[in-house]
């Protein structure tokens, strides 16, 4: 299954098969390297809280799983996102842009590879988030991120979805090794991508976008 350009689909984070947040996007690109996704600013978006309307990274994981949980949604609040799902690989890399657009930093989000769904009138790609990322910068230096929150979950294995620790954090060392070698996609692509003018940002997310995950 391949998604044409521009059209809007849902990216959404799946956890333990409820939906831990959306994001629409616009496909800009979709072929034998992987799936390219284009956050516009503004996009809306929808993320899990719990009764008091926190997100799970505003309370302790022990709390956490023990909380009820509803979707809220919103608007992307940041400054628009490229997002780039290689074929069948454990991670995305994300083009991380400053408050005027410019490109700053390279993200690796660990993640399970996607599951691809399509209803018609909205399709998506599910992904399980590993919480531990990568992030990498112009000069090509990198560092761990949320290595803290990694370790808080883990110790809740019976409400973790990572099962295996050291897989996410071989795949995280693959990436950077690909990273402190500039090649693809770590060599300039995309970096100063320009989405059509035609693109618009919808109002709100359309309906079918919280369907059951596929995973």
């Amino acid at each position: 299954m391949r998604f044409e350009p521009g059209r809007l689909i849902m990216h959404r984070n799946v956890r333990h098969g409820r939906i831990g947040w959306v994001r629409s996007a616009r496909v800009v690109s979709d072929d034998e390297r992987g799936l390219l996704l284009w956050v516009a600013r503004t996009a809306p978006v929808a993320h899990e809280v719990n009764a008091a309307g926190l997100g799970m990274r505003a309370v302790p994981f022990a709390e956490w799983v023990t909380s009820s949980y509803r979707l809220a949604q919103g608007r992307w609040n940041g400054p628009p996102v490229l997002k780039f799902l290689p074929t069948g690989a454990a991670h995305s890399v994300w083009w991380f842009r400053d408050a005027h657009g410019r490109f700053q930093n390279w993200y690796v989000n660990l993640e399970e590879p996607g599951v691809r769904w399509d209803d018609g009138a909205v399709a998506g790609v599910d992904m399980v988030d590993q919480d531990l990322d990568v992030v990498v910068y112009p000069d090509l230096s990198w560092e761990w991120k949320d290595e803290d929150e990694f370790a808080e979950r883990l110790a809740f294995p019976e409400h973790y979805w990572v099962t295996d620790e050291k897989a996410v954090r071989a795949e995280g060392e693959r990436v950077i090794r690909i990273a402190e070698a500039g090649a693809f996609p770590f060599d300039g692509t995309w970096c100063d991508f320009t989405p059509p003018t035609e693109w618009d940002v919808p109002d709100e997310l359309p309906p079918g976008w919280d369907r059951p995950p596929v995973r």
